[in-house]
């Protein structure tokens, strides 16, 4: 038994070795062949975008002689003089006596300022969880109306979801983005963030239906006999192993949603991919741009997949106790 399971730990360490050896061998022939391309990397034109030093300066304005009295500053010119108060925040560029020409600095300060590419991040993120909670809501919504008593609401929630999946999400947020929010006069932000909320809505409707109907009957005939009513039964007995059988699917439905929000770009959304095209444009950089830019969603979509894994964990054992 004990060398059995030796065995089996050797071959999935081999295995570990194996992967590991293809992606390094994948990455060294990508690099060989990106090598070979008439290309000229510029890795260090991207990060500026992420962050950079804002210089602000006080210019003078006219010619003179400095003259530093306490926190003011005054230029004496030939006939006429300028007093400037100066903000502890600036640091001056001259000293007591320094003649100085109209326009030449006289104070500046620096500061970090979050660039084109984190501003981008903060859109995506917003559009992203505004259109998860709507998408969950819709969601919930279809899925009890689907397993509905009322033939009414089942026709209704049916159709929506057939039309919803049936067309491309491109298509669904030109629609709306043209026709129903020129209606309402929404602005483009809640356009594409309802936009991506009523697509998604439709696919976690049939994951939460089917995780409901997936619970065993006796589960409602023993909340009855208990004497709770349907609602009771919905909210402590069914939802809650229903949510625990669909959250990996959910998780993954999060993870495309957030993917995916990168389409509202084509309604001038300023989110991720959208500032990565202006970098393209201003620096002729496509290559750096959009690996940086992928590496990003990357990143999200990773930490979303971790937190999925730890509340089903933690789900795992609330059953388990």
């Amino acid at each position: 038994m004990a060398k059995g399971k030796q065995t089996l730990l050797h071959n999935k360490a081999f295995g570990h070795v194996v992967a590991v050896a293809f992606y390094v061998a994948f990455g060294y022939l990508l690099f060989m062949a990106a090598s070979n391309m008439n290309y000229i990397w510029k890795w260090t034109s991207v990060p500026k975008y992420f962050a950079y030093e804002k210089v602000e300066t006080i210019p003078a304005s006219l010619d003179g002689t400095i003259q530093i009295r306490g926190s003011a500053l005054i230029i004496q010119g030939r006939e006429d003089s300028k007093e400037i108060a100066i903000d502890k925040s600036y640091s001056l560029s001259v000293k007591d006596g320094d003649s100085v020409y109209e326009n030449d600095t006289i104070a500046k300060k620096t500061s970090m300022q979050i660039g084109p590419l984190l501003e981008g991040l903060i859109v995506t993120l917003e559009i992203s969880g505004l259109a998860a909670i709507l998408a969950f809501s819709i969601g919930s919504l279809l899925a009890f109306m689907r397993i509905s008593s009322y033939q009414f609401l089942k026709d209704i929630a049916t159709v929506y979801i057939a039309i919803i999946r049936g067309t491309p999400l491109l298509v669904q947020i030109f629609i709306f983005y043209f026709i129903i929010a020129t209606i309402f006069e929404l602005e483009r932000f809640l356009a594409g963030a309802i936009s991506l909320g009523l697509f998604f809505g439709a696919y976690i409707a049939e994951v939460l239906r089917g995780a409901i109907q997936s619970i065993d009957k006796g589960q409602y005939e023993a909340a009855k006999s208990l004497g709770m009513n349907y609602t009771q039964t919905m909210i402590y007995i069914i939802m809650p192993q229903a949510l625990k059988r669909a959250l990996p699917t959910l998780v993954g439905e999060m993870i495309a949603l957030v993917k995916d929000s990168s389409l509202v770009s084509v309604i001038s959304i300023t989110d991720l991919t959208k500032v990565g095209r202006e970098i393209v444009a201003n620096t002729f950089s496509p290559f750096e741009t959009w690996l940086i830019i992928a590496a990003v969603y990357f990143a999200i979509t990773f930490l979303l997949s971790i937190l999925g894994h730890k509340i089903e964990m933690k789900m795992k054992k609330q059953g388990g106790m």
